[in-house]
């Protein structure tokens, strides 16, 4: 492609496509999730959409496929994207307000560059390490996570795993769903959605969610609020238009960790904020979608997809804490001020082909990226204040805050994925795709410009194995790429870098229980990546590509209906992660453990009905993890307990009494700098659901 390629051509196609008359007389199919899967959070028979364009089931998919379903998450009582999807097999958070709350660790790679986030299939743009989109579960269905190399479907980034949103649709059956709910420490949320006909060829789905907590701390405030709407346009039984608006405003808690000593944190500590009074973390979202399908014929379905995406980020903190225990004191430093601007606009077309016992799948994804970065850079400031009673003070800095530089990423990508019947008990699964990036960054402060391209091929063979209609056995083995860092905030010192690239070898099974009683899948993997940034070993001085990381393990996760009234969810995980070749500024740290990797983790929970009540019980365990690659401070483990109990008070109206971290367990989620993020304690809510 062209180095200036724009966005003429799909837009051009995109119009052309919805001006197009429908030729056949088939319903187009409607992607749902089904009332039994639902109920009891099967979820085999559902439609891979998260990790196949062929439209294979997650049973016959040759690769691992996670998720939960709205109901699960309400049963659970989940609110948040990152609590829901933690409870999925080998997930864990290294979220921080400083990376926009959305990172995760999965199969031993971590952070936003390794584990993406999509909704509805469409990739979040990762602006200078931060993902913030989608923050809560409100308006969405399900969320799945396809594990392993997923660039195949989403591009560079994903090599642990992308989680994928989706999103709630319209019906032409009238609907309505309420949440109210409050709680400890002054917590408050509501919900509403909407959904119902307009007219013979239209119909619409509405979602609006606002929530606010004062928090454990000073500073622990947060306050999010959103809106999600979708026109659906039905003028033919074959065509169908969504239009799809929506409003994201999160301004979560300004807490940037609890300062350690000797590194361990230092729980004495745990109810202090040392940031400053008039600190702010702010992120706005503004998103626009056309999504097209069209079935031409029997054998020909079109789809084309144009986006705009606009992001606005705002932190002003103060970010690095240093303990004093003789002095009683905490030194304050890193007063940083930092805006990200980002649009991204694009278009995502398809084609998908039933011929014969192949269902193929081809299309072009294009789109533009652009990002400033404004900051007060190199943020300096300090000051100290008491440990236990601090002075929290405004924030100064004796550095302005300039636009520091502009970036512009473009995407081409090409995929083709075939998906072969060979007969009743062999499926044969190919895909090819190739991505090309075209980069730019102008300095608007001091700097020297530059210009660079990169590209990555990926690349995924399976085969599936039915050994009787429920049960199936798989192998398959697959490539992708990461950036060595944010590809929007690419800089002079990575510019010569090329994408890293990770191979993968993963074989499973997949079974339904006889009468259905449940399912259960287990997983076994391989992954090794190449060409992360090392030091070279004869100028430690100098970065160079030649690293190399790996990971191997189990994963095993099921449902069981143990009886008409007690439902088992359950899964298990074990991560044998180690470098291969490092060499960072402080030494070698082959063999060691990359940070933020947990051995193993494991999450089971319990559900018994009796007549309208309803007791759910569950329990989640995340083994040690490391908070550097140097392996020499620690993230303990830990295992939280929640519960809930539901009273259907009729047929329209649940009522639900829910205790996060029953047992008050002190624990720490992640890490930042040399400080560590301790999670919250134990919670109560009470919530009332009403749907008609």
């Amino acid at each position: 492609m062209p180095r200036h390629s724009h966005l003429l051509h799909p837009a051009a196609l995109c119009a052309a496509l919805l001006g197009a008359p429908a030729l056949a007389q088939t319903t187009l199919p409607e992607v749902r999730v089904t009332d039994e899967a639902e109920r009891t959070g099967a979820q085999l028979r559902l439609p891979a959409q998260t990790a196949s364009h062929t439209g294979l089931s997650i049973q016959d998919l040759p690769a691992s496929v996670d998720g939960v379903s709205a109901e699960q998450m309400r049963e659970r009582g989940d609110v948040g994207l990152v609590e829901a999807v933690t409870r999925t097999v080998g997930l864990t958070s290294s979220s921080t307000p400083g990376n926009g709350g959305l990172s995760f660790g999965s199969r031993g790679f971590v952070g936003v560059n390794s584990v993406g986030v999509a909704e509805d299939g469409v990739p979040a743009s990762v602006a200078a390490g931060t993902t913030s989109y989608p923050g809560d579960i409100w308006g969405y269905e399900r969320i799945e996570v396809l594990r392993g190399p997923a660039s195949l479907m989403y591009g560079s980034g994903t090599m642990g795993a992308t989680i994928n949103a989706v999103r709630k649709q319209p019906s032409r059956t009238f609907g309505i769903e309420a949440l109210a709910a409050g709680g400890s420490d002054a917590t408050g949320r509501l919900g509403l959605g909407a959904t119902g006909p307009l007219g013979p060829v239209a119909s619409y789905r509405l979602d609006v969610y606002g929530q606010r907590s004062d928090g454990e701390r000073a500073m622990g405030d947060a306050r999010s609020a959103k809106f999600m709407g979708t026109l659906r346009l039905e003028p033919t039984r074959d065509l169908q238009l969504d239009l799809i608006a929506d409003r994201s405003l999160q301004k979560p808690a300004r807490y940037f960790g609890t300062p350690g000593l000797d590194g361990r944190v230092v729980e004495a500590l745990r109810g202090e904020n040392y940031n400053t009074a008039d600190s702010i973390v702010r992120y706005e979202e503004d998103r626009l979608r056309a999504r097209l399908r069209w079935r031409a014929s029997e054998a020909v379905t079109v789809r084309n997809e144009l986006f705009h995406f606009e992001s606005d980020r705002h932190w002003r903190n103060i970010e690095a804490y240093a303990y004093d225990p003789a002095a009683g004191t905490v030194a304050r430093s890193d007063y940083l001020e930092i805006l990200h601007d980002v649009a991204q606009t694009g278009n995502r077309f398809g084609l998908d082909l039933a011929l014969g016992r192949h269902q193929v799948a081809l299309g072009w994804e294009i789109s533009r990226t652009k990002f400033r970065n404004s900051s007060n850079s190199p943020y300096r400031g300090a000051s100290v204040v008491s440990a236990f009673d601090p002075q929290h003070g405004g924030w100064i800095s004796p550095d302005p805050t300039l636009p520091r530089y502009d970036t512009e990423l473009r995407q081409n990508a090409f995929y083709v994925e075939d998906a072969w019947k060979l007969s009743d008990q062999w499926l044969l699964l190919a895909g090819l795709r190739r991505d090309l990036y075209a980069f730019e960054r102008r300095e608007l402060v001091s700097g020297t410009p530059f210009d660079k391209d990169l590209g990555g091929t990926s690349a995924r063979l399976g085969v599936t194995y039915k050994l009787d209609p429920r049960t199936s056995l798989y192998a398959q083995y697959s490539q992708g790429h990461d950036p060595v860092t944010t590809m929007l905030s690419l800089n002079l010192a990575n510019r010569d870098f090329r994408l890293s690239e990770g191979r993968q070898v993963e074989a499973g099974v997949k079974q339904q229980l006889a009468d259905n009683l449940g399912e259960w899948t287990l997983a076994v993997y391989h992954i090794r990546k190449d060409d992360i940034v090392t030091r070279d070993p004869s100028r430690p001085a100098i970065s160079i590509q030649g690293g190399s990381q790996s990971s191997k393990g189990v994963e095993l996760g099921g449902v069981l209906r143990a009886s008409a009234a007690l439902r088992l969810e359950g899964n298990l995980s074990y991560t044998d992660a180690r470098f291969g070749t490092l060499l960072e500024a402080g030494g070698d740290r082959a063999g060691n453990r990359p940070l933020g990797v947990a051995r193993t983790t494991a999450n089971l929970w319990a559900h018994y009905r009796v007549g309208a009540w309803q007791a759910s019980a569950g329990v989640r365990n995340v083994g040690k993890r490391f908070a550097n690659n140097a392996n020499t401070t620690e993230l303990p483990s830990y295992t939280l307990l929640d519960a809930a109990l539901h009273w259907q008070f009729d047929a329209n109206t649940t009522l639900s009494l829910i205790a996060r971290n029953l047992t008050d367990r002190f624990y720490v989620h992640s890490s930042y700098g040399s400080q560590f993020l301790v999670g919250p304690g134990r919670q109560f809510e009470l919530a009332a659901q009403l749907r008609f």
